[in-house]
């Protein structure tokens, strides 16, 4: 296995001496007091440097912006919502230090933490939730993640331009009741609230230093205020950038790496050779070369929380064809996909909410009812896209295919047009493959046919999942439309009266979303395949595609 490894060393290392050399070695700079900066190789005083490597720049620093799971890790190590996930994912205190819960469930009291502040040493007060919280309802600075805040008495309201309270955010149900204390009033009792809490929409924002730099917020540095264990030291947009120990965070004390060095690597044989030759720390690995380090000592593999779906937008006349829908859905070979071609402890998916994600009160797995989805074969897809070009009245249809620029996400889609095509006569696909900051942007114009995209969880309830498909939500983007579909997910989003009722009914809305309509093809549950060096310790890797940092440690 060791002469395997050296063999793909000595192709890592030729594949990609050019790019090292124009990225790294062409980025050395002289600093102020005359040292060669390099990039990330030299070391802080205290030695507790991790050093990682990327695919791509940070879409937003804005917590009311569009993130994917690099912005929110970002996010989440440089600020600090009322509750954040600990390394067991489990929902812990961040500046709350107590809380109160009224009998019937619909009112909290929190109390802040004295020794919470933001970087220039101003305290977090209960003001700057409530300041945060009503931008990111308010129609010029709405966010897409503001449904869920749908929970707080009057969000979903503020948010409806037919609704008389639309826009008017003063009419949020959070109010400060002192400097140190916010009471929150909800609609209705949410069992999984402080779960929510600790989502990066529900952090606080510094009133004054946000107006202040007006649309140049979060763009840069020095733009930037923070109250989380890092902060935002430099950035090298699309090269590099750092994170620094926040000084001014209350539990810095317990925050052992003193800086998070991020480069970028467009290409997996680029951060599989910085890794071996020692210049970062960890690595993600791809399918192209799990199998090269499935036996070396620091290989690891997760599954995560995060689940990918081919989007079918029905904008498109020939996807507005359920059979069609139904047929692509059915005509590819979704187990082959996750275990030779993703190889990363990823599983082939038929739902959209995963096994064991969650149960009933009477111990019922959420799957259980209705199993998975679509798994017909091959005949069955065949007779469906034969039915569905009959309708439609043509015997050809082209489709272009969506999908990120990485070499695993390539494979993929190269995968699916390769089956597709072949299982599917008279379809042809082109794949027009994205920087992940343009491909959100393409998908959220609907300028796409078909695309791979996936959702994760921020809270362990399925209307997380479900809820993306509202024809009203901020992420149907693919001009999905379905009364019933809607009621029962709306529903479920404010009324806990009756737990097992409402668990059924979401069963019930997954099956008309994928069962029925096939909205979605459900491609796999994510895996992570991970190389990473034994001297660095607590590294949080969460199940939903996000890393905190305030517990790792460098022990060389």
């Amino acid at each position: 296995m060791e002469n395997k490894r050296r063999y793909w060393l000595m192709v890592l290392l030729f594949a990609s001496f050019l790019t090292l050399a124009g990225c790294y070695g062409g980025d050395k700079k002289a600093t102020k007091d005359g040292k060669m900066d390099t990039g990330g190789g030299e070391k802080a005083e205290s030695g507790q440097v991790l050093n990682l490597s990327v695919e791509g720049e940070i879409p937003t620093l804005r917590t009311n912006g569009t993130m994917d799971g690099l912005s929110q890790t970002i996010i989440q190590n440089i600020f600090e919502g009322l509750f954040r996930l600990n390394e067991n994912d489990e929902i812990i205190e961040g500046v709350v230090d107590s809380y109160e819960v009224s009998k019937d469930g619909k009112k909290y009291t929190f109390q802040l933490k004295e020794d919470a502040v933001w970087s220039n040493g101003d305290p977090v007060k209960a003001d700057d939730f409530v300041y945060a919280w009503r931008r990111n309802l308010a129609p010029e600075t709405i966010s897409p993640h503001a449904y869920l805040m749908n929970a707080v008495k009057g969000a979903e309201e503020i948010q409806n331009s037919k609704s008389d309270l639309y826009g008017k955010t003063d009419q949020l149900g959070v109010k400060a009741i002192d400097a140190s204390t916010l009471e929150v009033e909800l609609v209705n009792s949410v069992p999984y609230f402080t779960e929510l809490l600790a989502h990066a929409v529900f952090y606080p924002q510094h009133e004054e230093f946000v107006e202040s730099k007006g649309d140049q917020y979060a763009l840069e540095p020095e733009h930037l205020i923070f109250n989380g264990p890092f902060q935002l030291d430099s950035w090298d947009h699309d090269q590099k950038w750092t994170l620094k120990k926040n000084s001014s965070y209350w539990d810095e004390e317990n925050v052992k790496v003193e800086e998070i060095r991020y480069n970028v690597a467009k290409d997996m044989a680029t951060s599989v050779n910085l890794y071996e030759t020692g210049a970062i720390d960890a690595v993600n690995l791809s399918s192209d070369f799990v199998d090269a380090y499935k036996d070396h000592a620091e290989f690891t593999t997760s599954l995560k929380s995060e689940v990918y779906f081919l989007r079918m937008n029905q904008k498109n006349q020939y996807l507005q064809n359920v059979n069609i829908r139904k047929a692509i859905d059915m005509a590819w070979d979704k187990e082959q996909a996750a275990d030779s071609i993703l190889k990363n402890g990823s599983k082939a998916a038929y739902w959209l909410v995963f096994p064991g994600f969650v149960q009933s009160e009477d111990g019922e797995d959420f799957r259980e009812k209705f199993g998975d989805l679509n798994k017909g074969d091959l005949k069955e897809a065949q007779a469906l896209w034969k039915k569905g070009l009959e309708e439609l009245g043509t015997k050809d249809i082209s489709l272009e295919l969506l999908s990120y620029d990485d070499e695993q996400r390539k494979s993929i889609a190269e995968y699916m047009k390769n089956q597709l095509e072949k299982n599917l006569p008279g379809l042809s696909i082109s794949i027009n493959q994205q920087p992940n900051k343009q491909k959100l942007a393409l998908e959220e114009a609907q300028d796409y046919d078909l695309s791979h995209s996936g959702w994760r969880n921020d809270v362990s309830d399925p209307v997380e999942f479900l809820s993306v498909f509202l024809s009203d939500g901020p992420y149907n983007w693919q001009d999905f439309n379905n009364e019933k579909y809607d009621s029962l997910v709306k529903k479920a989003m404010s009324d806990f009266s009756d737990i097992q009722q409402r668990f059924e009914e979401l069963q019930e809305a997954e099956n008309l979303l994928i069962g029925q309509e096939a909205a979605i093809s459900p491609m796999y549950q994510a895996g992570s395949a991970r190389l990473i060096k034994p001297y660095v310790k607590g590294y949080v890797a969460h199940a939903n595609s996000t890393a905190s940092f305030q517990w790792v440690s460098v022990e060389k």
